[in-house]
């Protein structure tokens, strides 16, 4: 059985930055630094944890 991928909040995200401000969070979204994730139609963004966890892993390759 295929382990269902989370979606994640932006609070969740971050948190998981480290406490990051949202402002940097959607500035990095904006100019194409972090993964655009998607909307849900009530507006709230919506980003699925392995987008993030490969994310998180470019940047290391990056280092």
């Amino acid at each position: 059985m295929k382990k269902k991928d989370e979606l994640m909040t932006v609070p969740q995200i971050l948190e998981e930055l480290g406490g990051i401000s949202a402002r940097t969070f959607y500035r990095w979204r904006e100019i194409g630094k972090f993964p655009a994730g998607f909307r849900l139609p009530n507006g709230d963004l919506r980003l699925y944890r392995s987008e993030f966890e490969a994310w998180l892993e470019s940047l290391r390759e990056a280092a």
